[in-house]
């Protein structure tokens, strides 16, 4: 299984009409193939059981220089699993290089989601991510909360977790005075996450930070307290 192939077979899961509508509302200049989510995952899901590490990186790399819409999402969930055995390190490098050409959410918020995985397996890999917190790309400053967010989630975190999440949430603070709706959204996106599990820790970030957000994020962000 190439690259090739598999965007043949995504082009034979076609449903008419759809490629326009997720054009306008993707925003971003690639092609669309219109294929559901449903398809893209029972491909993504096959593809992990038939190829070896090697060969899921490889197709993941043709899928996503391909810049067809469905093929990134596809690369991004070839790498979505707890474990990557023997080492994840090929994957977690591939994804960082994926970071700086992230230009759309949906893509942003798949590769995130496998990037996040490779962070839970080695937490070290946070100072990488904290470099994402000064760039100028927004979708890189994005990443950093977004790709975090298992720490927002934790039911029982242990004490090193605890520092993380406070590392994680002086991001945030910075970030705060950031007009851009998608920095404003991943701010409220933590801290409402946040809130489920310690509600007094995000109570307190509101109360120190929220008057600096924007309205809507400061409403999402308070949503469960």
């Amino acid at each position: 299984m190439n690259a090739n192939d598999a965007i043949t077979l995504l082009r034979g899961q076609v449903v008419p009409g759809k490629a326009a509508d997720m054009a306008a509302y993707h925003k971003a200049e690639r092609e669309y193939l219109g294929v559901g989510n449903p398809i893209l995952d029972q491909y993504s899901k096959a593809w992990r059981q038939e190829l070896r590490v090697d060969q899921r990186l490889e197709l993941a790399d043709g899928l996503w220089v391909s810049n067809i819409h469905e093929a990134r999402v596809c690369a991004a969930k070839l790498l979505a699993q707890a474990r990557i055995k023997p080492d994840d390190t090929a994957a977690w490098e591939m994804i960082c290089r994926w970071v700086p050409q992230f230009d759309a959410w949906a893509i942003s918020d798949h590769a995130c989601g496998a990037g996040a995985k490779r962070l839970v397996t080695n937490p070290q890999r946070i100072d990488t991510v904290e470099e994402w917190t000064k760039s100028d790309h927004m979708w890189s400053k994005r990443a950093a909360l977004v790709m975090t967010l298992p720490w927002a989630k934790l039911n029982n975190p242990k004490p090193a977790d605890l520092a993380i999440r406070e590392r994680i949430l002086g991001w945030a603070a910075s970030y705060v005075e950031d007009r851009d709706w998608f920095i404003q959204k991943s701010i409220a996106w933590w801290v409402r996450d946040l809130s489920k599990r310690e509600p007094e820790r995000s109570a307190e970030f509101l109360d120190a930070h929220g008057a600096a957000m924007k309205a809507f994020a400061r409403r999402e962000a308070g949503k469960y307290l």
